[in-house]
C-alpha cells in the first residue's frame, strides 16, 4: 500500500468529494468524476447533495486497519455500537437498541440484503465475503426504509466489492498470530475483450476468547473458508451482465447454556457447536436506454444453513403433559414450581386457582413416584433460511435539475426450524419506491421519497422523507432533513412456535424414547408495525486547499410501537407496548494533511432513553475514534486507530491498534509483510462478564504476494 502518489493523496477524494473545482451548473453532468455515494438514495450523489448522514470506508482505511472482520471496521463509524456476544459472534447496532440481533438496521453486500428475516438476525462472522475482496464500505446513518424497506429503521451497511476488472492478476496472502489466528486469502482476475473475472477462495480461523468468568473454556473458536466467483460482462454498447456466486462452509463453537430447571441434575451436555453453510448467487442485467436514462434488473438467491445438535439433561418430569397443559395455563406459575419443586414435596402445589394447583399436585405426585430421575438426549436446533429476491430500478434525469429513481421490489422468505417454528415458515413482501431531486435553484435541492411496502404476514405501510439541502457550493452544504420509517416484526418475533423435542431419550421420558419439552413458547401472531420519526440538521464540507472533510449533524429520533428484548423462550413478552428516544450529535473529520499522512477522527454522543431499561443497554453516551496513516516512504508505511466506548452493557471498551507494513519490489510482482497489534487499554469484559482474554494485547502477522 502505498499513500504517497498523486491519485492517492486522499482517497477520500475519490470516494466523496470531485477532484476539480465545479459550477453549481456542472453538478449533473456525467463527464465530472462524481463521487461513488449510491446508497443513500440509489442516486449517484455529492456529500454535500446527501439528504442525510453518510460514512465511507475506503479500501486505504481497510487496509490500514488490520482489521479482519467487517464488524470491527464499523468502529470507524460514529454512533455504531460494536460488540460480542461471544468471540465469533459480533453484536453491531447504530445507536443501540438490540443486544444479540442487528434488528433495526440493513445489511447489504452490492445490494443484496443479509439480513435473516427469520431469526431477526445478520451473522457478521458468517457473511461470505473476504475483506480483500471489498472495495469500500458505505454507511448511511440514519432511517432510510424509504430507499431499502423494512429493517433499514435506523441505519444501512452496504458492502461494495471490487469490480472484477480491477481485480486483474494474482494476490496470495496469510496471517498468523496469537489466539491461534490462521487466515489465508488467494485470488486470480483475469479479463477479456467483453468480460472480466475474480475466483478467490479464503478462510479464517481464531479462538476468540480464554475463558469465561469462572475460568472455564469458552468454547467460541471459529474456523470457515469461503469461494467466491463475481464475473462482469459486455453485451453491447448499452447492455452488461454481472454475475456473483458465494459460498461460506465452517463451524462456530458455542458455549454451553443449557441450565436444568430441576435440581439434583448433574449430568449435562458439553457441545452446541454450529456448522454454519451459506450460499448465495445474484444476476444483474444493466441497461443504458440513452446517457440521461438507465435501469437494471436484479435477481438473488441466498440460503443460509445452521446445522446444531446439543444433548441436554434434565428430570423425567421436565415431560409431563400435565406439566405442559400448565405451563400453558401460566407460565409465571409453572416456573415457580418447577424451580423449587423440592420445596413443594411435602406441603403440595403453591396457592393459586384451582386448576393450576390440581394439576401442580399432579406434577408433584409425578415427582415423588419417580419422575425425578436423570432423563439425558438430543435436541436438534438447526435452522434452514431460504430467500428469493427480484428487483427493478430506473434512474431518469427529467431535466438538468430533476433526477428520479423508481422502482418495485419482490422477496419471499422461508424458514425451516422444528425447533423456532414447528416446521416452516414463509412470508412474501412487495415493495414499490421513489426518490425525486431537484434542484430547484443554484444553491436549493429539495428531495422527496416514499417506499410502499406490503408483507403477507403484517400487511402494508407507506413511509415518506422530505430533506432540503443549501448547497453553499459544490463541496459544502447544509441539510434538513424528516425522515418517517417502519420496521415490520420479523418471523421470529411475531410467529416463533419455540418449543424442544428430545430424541434418544435415555432412559425414556414416560415409555417415550422422544418427547417434547413442556415449555413452549408462541409468537403474539398480532405484533405491528415499528415506527420512527427522525429530524436532523446537518453540514457537509470538503477544503480542497487543506484536503479537510467534515461532516456534522444534530439528531432526535423517536420509535413507537417497540418490540423490545429479550427474546427468549420463556415467558415470550413482545408486544408494541416499549418506545425509544435516542438525540444527540455525530461528527467525522477526514484530513489528507499532505501526501504522506492521513488522519481520522469520528465521536458521537448520544442520549438514549427507552420505556425499558434493556434497550439502553447497549448504547454508549460517548464513543469515538482517532486514525493517523502515514507514508514513511521506501516502501514503509504504518497506521495508528484508537477506539473508545464509555459503557457498552455498563463495560468499557478501549483500544489501540497499530500495524507497521513494508512493501518489496520483487521485479514486476510485490511482497508486503506486515504486523498488527491490538492493545485493550481497559480492564474489564468485553460487552459481556464472560468475555474475557487472558491478555490484553494480540500480535498477528500477514505476508501478501501480488503478481
Amino acid at each position: 500500500m502505498s499513500f504517497g502518489s498523486t491519485s492517492s493523496r486522499s482517497p477520500l477524494v475519490l470516494a466523496l468529494v470531485f477532484s476539480s473545482p465545479l459550477l453549481a451548473d456542472d453538478l449533473f453532468l456525467d463527464g465530472e468524476p462524481l463521487p461513488q455515494v449510491l446508497t443513500a438514495t440509489r442516486l449517484k450523489q455529492s456529500p454535500a447533495a446527501v439528504p442525510g448522514s453518510m460514512t465511507v470506508i475506503d479500501s486505504q482505511l481497510i487496509t490500514a486497519s488490520g482489521a479482519r472482520d467487517i464488524s470491527e471496521l464499523l468502529r470507524l463509524v460514529p454512533g455504531m455500537m460494536v460488540g460480542n456476544i461471544s468471540g465469533n459472534q459480533a453484536a453491531v447496532n447504530y445507536h443501540g437498541t438490540s443486544a444479540s440481533e442487528a434488528r433495526r438496521m440493513q445489511v447489504l453486500i452490492d445490494g443484496r440484503s443479509v439480513y435473516r428475516a427469520g431469526l431477526s438476525t445478520v451473522d457478521w462472522s458468517d457473511i461470505p465475503v473476504p475483506m480483500d475482496d471489498i472495495e469500500r464500505i458505505e454507511v448511511f446513518r440514519g432511517p432510510n426504509t424509504v430507499s431499502y424497506g423494512a429493517n433499514a429503521l435506523m441505519a444501512v451497511v452496504n458492502i461494495i466489492t471490487r469490480r472484477p476488472a480491477d481485480s486483474h492478476g494474482s494476490r496470495m496472502k496469510i496471517i498468523r498470530g496469537q489466539r491461534d489466528i490462521n487466515d489465508y486469502y488467494a485470488s486470480q482476475g483475469l479479463g477479456w475483450d467483453s468480460g472480466d473475472l475474480r475466483l478467490s477462495l479464503s478462510g479464517l480461523q481464531d479462538d476468540g476468547f480464554d475463558s469465561d468468568r469462572n475460568g472455564a473454556d469458552y468454547r467460541d473458536s471459529r474456523r470457515l473458508n469461503r469461494i467466491n466467483l463475481a464475473v462482469s460482462q459486455t453485451l453491447d454498447e448499452r447492455q452488461s451482465i454481472d454475475w456473483q456466486l458465494n459460498a461460506k462452509d465452517g463451524s462456530n463453537q458455542r458455549p454451553y447454556t443449557y441450565r436444568p430447571v430441576f435440581s439434583g441434575i448433574t449430568d449435562a451436555g458439553n457441545n452446541s457447536d454450529v456448522v454454519a453453510k451459506t450460499y448465495a448467487g445474484s444476476l444483474r442485467w444493466n441497461l443504458d436506454v440513452d446517457p440521461d436514462h438507465s435501469l437494471y434488473i436484479q435477481g438473488t438467491a441466498q440460503h443460509w444453513d445452521r446445522q446444531q445438535t446439543w444433548r441436554a439433561c434434565d428430570a423425567e418430569v421436565s415431560f409431563s403433559p400435565e406439566l405442559t397443559r400448565l405451563w400453558q395455563l401460566n407460565p409465571n406459575y409453572t416456573e415457580a414450581l418447577a424451580r423449587n419443586i423440592a420445596r413443594f414435596t411435602t406441603t403440595g402445589a403453591p396457592p393459586g386457582p384451582a386448576a393450576e394447583r390440581e394439576l401442580g399436585n399432579q406434577v408433584l405426585g409425578q415427582w415423588n413416584n419417580g419422575a425425578r430421575q436423570t432423563l439425558c438426549g438430543d435436541i436438534d436446533q438447526s435452522t434452514r433460511e431460504s430467500r428469493f429476491d427480484l428487483e427493478l430500478q430506473d434512474t431518469l434525469s427529467l431535466s438538468d435539475g430533476l433526477r428520479l429513481v423508481s422502482g418495485l421490489n419482490y422477496r419471499y422468505d422461508r424458514a425451516d426450524s422444528e425447533t423456532y417454528f414447528n416446521g416452516t415458515l414463509n412470508d412474501t413482501t412487495w415493495r414499490a419506491f421513489g426518490q425525486l431531486e431537484w434542484r430547484a435553484t443554484e444553491h436549493w435541492l429539495l428531495q422527496g421519497g416514499a417506499m410502499f411496502e406490503d408483507t403477507r404476514l403484517i400487511g402494508s405501510s407507506l413511509t415518506p422523507r422530505l430533506a432540503v439541502n443549501y448547497l453553499i457550493n459544490p463541496r459544502h452544504g447544509l441539510r434538513a432533513v424528516y425522515s418517517e420509517a417502519i420496521r415490520s416484526p420479523d418471523m421470529f418475533e411475531n410467529n416463533v412456535d419455540w418449543s424442544y423435542r428430545v430424541t434418544n431419550l435415555r432412559p425414556s421420558a414416560y415409555g417415550q424414547s422422544s418427547a417434547r419439552y413442556f415449555v413452549r413458547t408462541r409468537g403474539p401472531g398480532d405484533l405491528e408495525q415499528e415506527h420512527m420519526r427522525s429530524r436532523e440538521l446537518g453540514y457537509n464540507g470538503y477544503f480542497i486547499e487543506l484536503g479537510l472533510a467534515l461532516d456534522v449533524k444534530v439528531f432526535h429520533d423517536e420509535i413507537s410501537g417497540m418490540i423490545s428484548e429479550p427474546l427468549r423462550n420463556n415467558q415470550y413478552i413482545a408486544s408494541n407496548a416499549n418506545q425509544a428516544r435516542f438525540t444527540g450529535a455525530e461528527t467525522q473529520m477526514d484530513w489528507s494533511i499532505n501526501r504522506t499522512d492521513r488522519l481520522r477522527l469520528t465521536y458521537a454522543y448520544v442520549d438514549a432513553h427507552a420505556s425499558n431499561p434493556e434497550d439502553e443497554l447497549q448504547t454508549a453516551r460517548n464513543s469515538g475514534s482517532a486514525g493517523w496513516l502515514r507514508d514513511w516512504g521506501h516502501g514503509w508505511n504504518s497506521a495508528l486507530f484508537y477506539y473508545g466506548d464509555d459503557a457498552l452493557n455498563g463495560y468499557r471498551f478501549e483500544r489501540v491498534d497499530t500495524r507497521i507494513a513494508k512493501r518489496i519490489q520483487l521485479g514486476k510482482a510485490s511482497l508486503e509483510l506486515a504486523g498488527v497489534l491490538q492493545q485493550r487499554l481497559d480492564h474489564q469484559p468485553t460487552t459481556f462478564i464472560d468475555n474475557q482474554y487472558d491478555q490484553r494485547q494480540v500480535m498477528y502477522f500477514s505476508a501478501q504476494l501480488e503478481f
